[in-house]
């Protein structure tokens, strides 16, 4: 413990010291009188300053939570010899907001423990780790004040909420294994695909009698579109963020979109991967299930904007991060060369890439002079101009700005990669 002595001890002892000498120097009884309080104060403020015999500890309800829901913290306060005031603070992050008061004071009984609950509201996602508690234990006289932290460490983990997608983007290519998503190719399946003439080996439910009859002469037979598999890689640009006061900016937008489309593409039996390239480069592999869900949302609240000035290209991720015919979805705000060029050089080598720009443009003020003004402007051509760079090598670019649903970006996305396809027959 750390033992802090009120500078109103000094005080009192210094002012009875001197009324007392100069009572007996100048023979005033009145002045003794006087000075009699203060030594009586600072003499029992240190027989009343014995160090608090204090244990505490921290427990939540729970280890995991989504943003809005609330989590209860269970403090147990107890000491052996007493405290007649013992205050209390959770410390705790902006993300995270108390129900009740915080810091409460309470009163310990010798040997009797002292359970509080406090509501904890989670405002906000992200990995945090509660405790220790800060205690400060005082005297009677608020003379000397005792400070410690007590109760270990709580990890939490609050989870953004997964907004509803109407709907998915489809790869231009699936996988070979059974999956939900309907198959360009023509094999066995439940979607109905075409027509052709029979062949031996042809199984007999496959015959559409109907168009043979029609048709005079020689069976025809139903082509169904398979169900296969498809493998999805999240690719974050973690170099920049741009951020408000509130804490909204594209690193946000980035982790609860990329949360939204992992959910749904595991709801789907889908592989999903996920790259985060930035000045910290992790990855993981693709995979379904539940198991993997978790894994990627805690990844997402991992992640940080890590500044780096070193040159990164997609040559330093495993082959295995990036399978064959996988749909590549990049989150990116568009502001740093090097993811801008990464995309660019995933597109040249045959990736189904799509760029959601999470744009950074709502997050920038500019200073109201006439040069702040010309600046701006420039900077959104030079952005446009990207976006035309991009639209050059065949990559949708979609602008997705704070406020508006996910929705909107995926129709547009899904909108122009219907038409490249009328256009190339």
């Amino acid at each position: 413990m750390t033992r802090i002595v009120s500078p109103r001890l000094a005080g009192y002892a210094g002012l009875a010291g001197i009324g007392l000498l100069a009572g007996l120097v100048l023979g005033r009884v009145e002045l003794i009188a006087l000075a009699a309080p203060f030594a009586l104060a600072a003499v029992v403020g240190a027989a009343l300053g014995r160090e608090p015999d204090l244990q505490a500890t921290l427990e939540l309800d729970r280890e995991r939570a989504l943003e809005g829901e609330q989590v209860t913290a269970t403090l147990e306060l107890s000491s052996s010899s007493g405290a007649d005031r013992v205050d209390v603070l959770l410390q705790l992050p902006r993300a995270l907001r108390a129900e009740k008061p915080n810091p409460r004071a309470v009163r310990l009984a010798p040997g009797e423990p002292r359970t509080l609950e406090l509501p904890v509201h989670c405002a906000r996602f992200g990995a945090f780790v509660l405790g220790p508690l800060l205690l400060r234990s005082r005297d009677r006289l608020g003379f000397t004040s005792w400070e410690t932290r007590l109760g270990g460490r709580e990890p939490l983990r609050v989870y953004p909420q997964v907004e509803t997608l109407h709907a998915l983007l489809a790869p231009h290519e699936t996988q070979p294994y059974v999956g939900n998503q309907v198959s360009r190719a023509k094999s066995e399946g439940m979607e109905f695909a075409d027509i052709r003439d029979w062949t031996p080996g042809d199984r007999v439910r496959t015959i559409n009698w109907r168009a043979s009859a029609r048709r005079g002469s020689g069976l025809l037979v139903n082509v169904q579109h398979p169900e296969r598999t498809t493998d999805v890689v999240l690719f974050l640009d973690t170099f920049v963020d741009v951020e408000s006061d509130d804490d909204r900016g594209t690193f946000d937008m980035t982790v609860r979109a990329a949360t939204s489309l992992a959910h749904l593409y595991l709801q789907r039996k889908d592989r999903v991967g996920l790259v985060s390239f930035g000045g910290f480069l992790s990855w993981l592999m693709p995979a379904s299930g539940t198991h993997q869900l978790y894994r990627i949302v805690d990844s997402l609240l991992q992640m940080n904007i890590v500044l780096s000035f070193a040159a990164k290209g997609v040559d330093i991720l495993p082959p295995r991060t990036l399978p064959p015919r996988a749909l590549v979805l990049a989150l990116s705000p568009l502001l740093d060369a090097r993811s801008a060029g990464a995309l660019l050089d995933l597109r040249a080598r045959g990736f189904d890439l799509v760029v959601i720009e999470v744009s950074p443009v709502p997050f920038v003020r500019p200073a109201g002079d006439e040069l702040s003004d010309l600046s701006f402007r420039l900077w959104r051509l030079t952005r446009e101009s990207l976006r035309a760079r991009y639209e050059q090598a065949g990559v949708p670019v979609v602008e997705w700005i704070d406020g508006v649903p996910l929705n909107i970006p995926l129709e547009e996305v899904a909108a122009f990669r219907r038409h490249a396809r009328i256009a190339h027959g």
